[in-house]
């Protein structure tokens, strides 16, 4: 869709006003199916259709259009949508205009979904959800209702690549609907709005089909149009033939369902009225009447195979999360309890912890350079503003008198915490989501925002091409890198290589991104960077050739490839019907198995780094399209790589499918071998020119297996082998207990070697203060530092806070990044693990043994002492000494903490992990410094 990220912005300023926030990097892979002819009907009824509060005074419309199209169904009460419960062998389950649902109900459609079932949906679904709700909604629909047009507008056929099934004359029509805003990657808008841009009127994937426009009320559609798209839909999943062989009963959902037409069937707490927005729940209804029944010449399909999983890289938790939409009143059950109050705890911990350093830091200073520093890191004091709810204002920034406050506040906190199990338990729920989003509101004001609080980190962020087109110039790049290295910015991953283009004027490559005219800004980057004491990455699309979105931009032809791959069509890669670019995706990819690709890609890269002083060089997009094998789409059948597996196992692997499991994963270990084998040779051949050369990937956190499934992307083994210096994965999210969720896993791994993790964080769509928690979460973490998704993401409000809490101190040295000088960031960050010890010690009332103070003391200067002399002049002898000391120290450190353990076992875990940072900064620094005997 032209101007698609117009719409995006355009959709979520409407939703934030109404309070609701949407994520945005969802991921789906689609499989379309031919339509086949409605065949005989059927005695069972193949469609469950919700009916709820909202659509009840739509129910006479809806149920007059079920009739006419004579589709056999079922009604299904939205209360009895719930977990475990059977709706026997009806495939497709359609919610008419329901705009609240609960975690629970949401959750049950996933589960149903999981199973094979398939969802059809109209209006804005689940738009007065929570936040968590919408996402996972999102996830299932394949996209989300983005904005009411304000006129009737035609509907019409997209222009290209239209779904057969939604290609019929008797689908288009007049209607007065809403755009739909498709997720990035997995869904395809099977219709258009006639109006602008021409937005989606209609996303389907192989799992669902979304109505943008409230089906079954006169002042949207007519009858007939909603019939004809309804029963295309119906004959879409239901004589589709499955992607596989391995079939499943669809179960799920309720056990109750009555072949009702006329009448509304009773809802618990539902009085059959449309629900006003903002009202915590329905009253009661009477009961209904005896079922009806319909019948239908559809088909009811006696088998079904199991749906592909979501593929999103932010997708909602097994448990999704509390909602906490102020006034609403849905039942909170044991496990969101616990969620809930979990989060607060934690949030309290974050907050004491970045104040504890700052307190420490402050207590180090002589009161003359602390006026000093204070004085000038109060010219740009970020302020919060509120979020949700209307909190109280945010007491004096000046350290005098934030303690007092801060105290006065986390015992508000505490109370608020201490008594929501007895509004869960006397069920009043929405004061209970009320008083939790004061006490996060509270909390979030509580940061020490107007005071310099981070120790040497990797403070990295991509900076996109889009921001660089935008730059036009030397003169307009430099105001870019102006504001980042003000904010501290000491990482930047400059986008090089998109879409098959380079930045700069290439001898390589084909041609230079067309949008960029008579400047070279790769060289400018570097030059710009280095008198800002900044590192510049060279950030390259690796194995993705093209780029559809980039096509509209520079007005090529939707199909157009790339500049590489149309000069040599020999290198593409193929899915297996035959797909350039995978239905659904918009990018197509280079075989990896072609030793012209490879060798085109290295000496590429071997330009980049020999020709430019790049510090580092960032691989994305290695890996392959997403697939799933489970639903007959699988992806890496490129020319070369056909010939050279059947030369290994005598067979053509377009031949073999997931049901023939040995051939099936010889298959997957070939191509996941063909990406592990290039980024050995990258780090192999670029090293041999550029020793001191920083290589990182950024990389999907998904589980490892499911990862080599779907997208043959191994990077423990890049991570074990050292081929690799940084590990960046794609760990975006809204809110920060999720985003720690995500990101975990791989912090606690041990299968990384030597190799640094940098958690990335995406900026679109988070609060500025939500931004800065998560920071503060990855400071507390046993990591060296964070990447932000991206430049052209970097708000006003985000550079006050970051020039406030981490930006450029002056001084004669300049402050070390983990990956260029490991052992110096270990000694300074130890350093500032001591202060504040010190100062708990002398400020905390615990009473401690003398003798207890003194050998704690000892062994901790016996440590700095060893750090200190590594820093200075690394050996490896010196290094021997350090990583000894460092473990004894950690192997005592919760004896010499045990009181505080009991006062504060949050901090003391956050002492604990800055430690297991150390160590892993001395185990990169044992790799990649050059160490005198």
């Amino acid at each position: 869709m032209k101007n698609r990220k117009e719409y995006q912005k355009k959709a979520n300023s409407q939703i934030k006003k109404a309070g609701f926030f949407i994520l945005s990097f969802n991921f789906l892979i689609l499989n379309s199916f031919s339509i086949l002819p409605v065949t005989a009907a059927t005695e069972e009824p193949v469609l469950s259709v919700v009916h709820s509060p909202e659509n009840a005074n739509q129910w006479t419309g809806i149920t007059d259009r079920l009739q006419t199209i004579g589709v056999k169904y079922c009604v299904i009460p939205l209360n009895d949508v719930k977990s475990g419960a059977d709706w026997g062998d009806r495939r497709v389950l359609f919610l008419p205009n329901v705009e609240t649902l609960t975690p629970t109900q949401a959750i049950a459609l996933e589960e149903w979904m999981s199973k094979g079932g398939r969802l059809i949906a109209s209006g804005p679904l689940g738009s007065l959800s929570s936040a968590g709700v919408r996402q996972l909604l999102r996830s299932l629909l394949g996209g989300y209702w983005g904005f009411s047009l304000s006129d009737t507008e035609q509907i019409k056929p997209i222009k290209t690549n239209t779904p057969e099934w939604a290609n019929q004359t008797e689908l288009f029509g007049k209607i007065r609907g809403g755009v739909v805003i498709p997720n990035d990657m997995g869904a395809e808008s099977a219709a258009v709005w006639n109006s602008k841009d021409n937005p989606a009127a209609v996303v389907t994937t192989e799992r669902s089909t979304f109505f943008g426009w409230r089906w079954g009320t006169d002042t949207a559609s007519a009858a007939e149009l909603d019939n004809a798209w309804l029963k295309a839909a119906l004959n879409h999943y239901l004589t589709a033939p499955p992607p596989s062989s391995r079939m499943k009963k669809v179960t799920g959902g309720s056990s109750n369902c009555s072949t009702t037409v006329a009448v509304a069937p009773r809802e618990q707490g539902g009085r059959g009225v449309e629900i006003q927005r903002g009202s915590s729940s329905p009253p009661s209804s009477p009961p209904s009447p005896p079922p009806k029944t319909a019948t239908a010449p559809i088909p009811r399909a006696l088998t079904i195979v199991k749906p592909p999983n979501s593929e999103a890289i932010d997708q909602l938790e097994q448990a999704v999360r509390l909602d906490v939409t102020p006034n609403s009143n849905q039942p909170i059950d044991n496990n969101e309890a616990i969620a809930l109050q979990q989060e607060l705890e934690n949030l309290i911990g974050r907050v004491e912890s970045a104040n504890l350093a700052v307190s420490a830091d402050v207590a180090n200073e002589s009161v003359g350079i602390s006026e000093k520093k204070q004085s000038a890191r109060h010219l740009h004091t970020y302020t919060p503003q509120p979020v949700n709810v209307q909190p109280t204002q945010l007491a004096s920034t000046k350290l005098g008198g934030l303690v007092r406050s801060k105290d006065q506040a986390l015992a508000q906190v505490r109370i608020i915490a201490n008594n929501l199990p007895q509004l869960i338990a006397q069920k009043n729920y929405a004061l209970a989501r009320q008083q939790w989003l004061v006490a996060k509101t509270i909390l979030w004001q509580q940061f020490p925002v107007d005071r310099r609080l981070a120790q040497p980190e990797i403070r990295a962020v991509w900076l996109d091409r889009g921001t660089i087109v935008r730059a036009g110039s030397k003169a307009g790049l430099a105001q870019i890198f102006d504001r980042l290295a003000q904010t501290g910015i000491n990482t930047v991953f400059f986008e090089t290589v998109n879409a098959g283009y380079t930045i700069y004027p290439s001898q390589v490559a084909k041609e230079q991104n067309p949008l960029i005219h008579g400047w070279n800004p790769l060289e400018d980057a570097v030059k710009l960077a280095h008198e800002r004491d900044m590192e510049l990455h060279a950030w390259v699309w690796t194995f993705a050739a093209g780029n559809q979105r980039h096509n509209e931009i520079i007005n090529a032809s939707p199909n157009y490839p790339g500049p590489v791959l149309a000069a040599h069509p020999d290198w593409a890669n193929y899915d297996n019907l035959g797909n350039m670019i995978p239905v659904g995706q918009t990018k197509p990819f280079f075989d990896p198995a072609n030793p012209e690709v490879r060798q085109y890609l290295l000496k590429l890269y071997e330009e980049i780094v020999t020709r430019y002083d790049v510090d580092g060089l960032q691989l994305d997009y290695i890996r392959y399209p997403f697939q799933d094998p489970s639903a007959g789409r699988t992806y890496g059948y490129g020319k070369a790589a056909r010939a050279q597996f059947q030369q290994l196992t005598g067979i053509d692997p377009i031949d073999i499918s997931p049901s023939q499991p040995d051939l099936w994963q010889k298959w997957t270990t070939f191509r996941t071998e063909q990406v592990d084998s290039f980024v050995a040779k990258v780090s192999e051949q670029l090293r041999q020119k550029r020793p001191n050369l920083i290589l990182s990937v950024a990389v999907f956190p998904l589980p490892q297996q499911e990862r080599i499934q779907k997208i043959q992307q191994n990077w423990e083994t890049w991570a074990r082998r050292g081929d690799v210096d940084l590990i960046v994965p794609m760990t975006y999210a809204l809110d920060t207990s999720r985003f720690q969720r995500l990101a975990q896993p791989w912090i606690a791994s041990k299968q990384l070697g030597a190799t640094l993790l940098v958690p990335g964080i995406r900026l679109l769509s988070l609060p500025t203060i939500g931004a800065f928690d998560q920071l503060q979460l990855v400071r507390d973490l046993p990591v060296s530092g964070y990447a932000l998704f991206a430049a052209e993401n970097f708000n006003n409000d985000l550079q006050k806070l970051f020039i406030s809490t981490q930006g450029r101190v002056q001084s004669k040295t300049s402050e070390p990044i983990p990956h260029r000088q490991p052992f110096q960031t270990a000694a300074i960050r130890y350093t500032a693990l001591q202060r504040e010890w010190k100062f708990v010690f002398q400020n905390d009332p615990l009473e401690r043994p003398a003798q207890t103070i003194s050998d704690f003391n000892n062994q901790a200067e016996v440590l700095r002492s060893a750090l200190n002399q590594l820093a200075a002049s690394p050996s490896a002898s010196k290094l021997l000494v350090a990583k000894a000391s460092l473990t004894r120290f950690q192997s005592q450190f919760r004896v010499l903490m045990s009181q505080e353990i009991k006062s504060n076992s949050y901090q003391v875990k956050v002492w604990e992990n800055r430690l297991v940072t150390i160590e892993r900064l001395l185990r990169y620094g044992e790799r990649r410094v050059q160490l005198h005997p």
